[in-house]
Formats: C-alpha cells, structure tokens, sequence
C-alpha cells in the first residue's frame, strides 16, 4: 500500500494517514502506519533490509490526517522531545453533532482515563489537564465546522473535549455521537482531521510547515484548501 508524502527528507517524513489505519500494531493486527511506512521507503528507494521508522506520536484510529516519522534515531529523540514540550504547532478540523454556541475560545479541563474501557473522562480536582484553542469555521445542517489548535496532547482529548459540551464529533459513537461515517475501506471514521504541523527541522534550524488535505471520506466542508495559500508543502530527500 502507497502513502500520500506530505513531507520527506534524510530524517523526516509526514504522511497524511487515512482513517482506519493504526498508527502502531494493536490488538486487531491489522497492518500499522509505521510498517507500511517502512515497506513504502524500501520500495520507492529500493532499500535491502531492515528502515528505520520511529513514530513519534499518534492519531487515533478512526482519524485522518498529518502524521509525523523519523526516519533516523537522532531525529525521533529530537521531534519527541518537542512533543513533550509543546513546541509543535497542531490544528485538527472537526465536524460535530449541533451547533456550538461560542465562535471563540479556550476550553481547560482535567481528564482521566480508563485502560479497561480504552476511554477518557473529564474529572474535576485531579486528572492531567487538557487545554485546546477553538474557531467555529461553520455551522449548518445542525453541525458545526470547528478549527481546534490544542497546546496538550491527552489521550483522545479532542474527542472528550467536545463531546463533554454536548457537540460529539460526527461519527465517534463511543463518545456519544448519534451518526455512524464510514471511512474509505469500509470501516468507520471520525470527522476528526489531523490538518497541519509546524516544527523545528531536526538537524537545522528551520521550520517546517505540513498540510494534509481532507481525504475523499471526509464528511464536510473543507476540500478546497484556502489557508495559507502562499504557503506550500515541501519535498526533498538529500
């Protein structure tokens, strides 16, 4: 199976995930993001042997969108740790369930999670905080085109976050959405879209801005990209 590149050079490599895809091998031993990544870069290369992929996050399942390799030891170490530090810009477009009332703002909360159910809760006084910029890009057919920029990175933050204010994203069943959304192979989705990163080129001091587009499966607005249009992704190996 081929990926979209969004971005590609000696250290790194940012793909736009389709939903559906795990991120890293788990229970349902379907084939994971990194091992389709690795097979990708000894095709296109014809690499002998064993690539080097670090993941250095996630997108859920169910989630589309920008996800970014290592493709050498040095550079998962370096872009784990601006992880961890927060210094990765991220934006996600959501399509929920309702209208949300506020154009604007920031929603802090504390979340929890249960292992056992693979879920998370919003808790008060304890828990690990959450934290999310927001921006309603739309709202109509009773459901709002939401811009979110979240500064932490909790295990399906997102979801909880807006599912907790009575707007579920479209599709997320488990949080509580009424609509089912069936995803390119047939599975189910999430009108969730990792949609850019921004971060500090490993090896050099640059920054790198990626754009995924919205996949064929996406259940709303937002085809015709019109961010940034001076702005360009780029592609390079050497």
């Amino acid at each position: 199976m081929s990926l979209e590149v969004l971005y590609e050079d000696n250290h790194c490599l940012a793909v736009n995930k389709p939903a559906g895809m795990p991120s890293q091998a788990d229970e349902s031993g379907a084939v994971p993001l990194v091992e389709i990544a690795a097979d990708d870069i000894r095709r296109r290369y014809r690499k002998p042997g064993n690539v080097f992929v670090g993941l250095v996050h996630r997108l859920d399942r169910p989630t589309s969108g920008v996800v970014l390799l290592a493709r050498t030891s040095k550079a998962a170490s370096r872009l784990s740790a601006q992880f961890r530090d927060g210094t990765i810009e991220k934006l996600y477009w959501a399509i929920v369930e309702g209208n949300l009332v506020e154009d604007q703002g920031t929603w802090i909360d504390r979340l929890a999670k249960d292992r056992r159910s693979n879920t998370s809760m919003t808790v008060e006084g304890e828990g690990r905080e959450a934290r999310v910029d927001f921006r309603v890009l739309g709202r109509g057919g009773g459901t709002s085109w939401i811009e979110l920029r979240p500064a932490t990175g909790r295990s399906h933050q997102l979801r909880v976050q807006l599912a907790s204010r009575g707007v579920p994203i479209l599709g997320d069943r488990k949080y509580g959405a009424r609509k089912r959304v069936e995803a390119s192979d047939g599975g189910h989705r999430i009108a969730l879209h990792a949609r850019s990163l921004r971060f500090t080129h490993p090896t050099r001091a640059e920054e790198i801005w990626v754009e995924a587009p919205v996949p064929a499966d996406w259940p709303g607005p937002g085809r015709s990209p019109r961010e940034r249009p001076s702005e360009t992704s780029k592609r390079e190996e050497g």
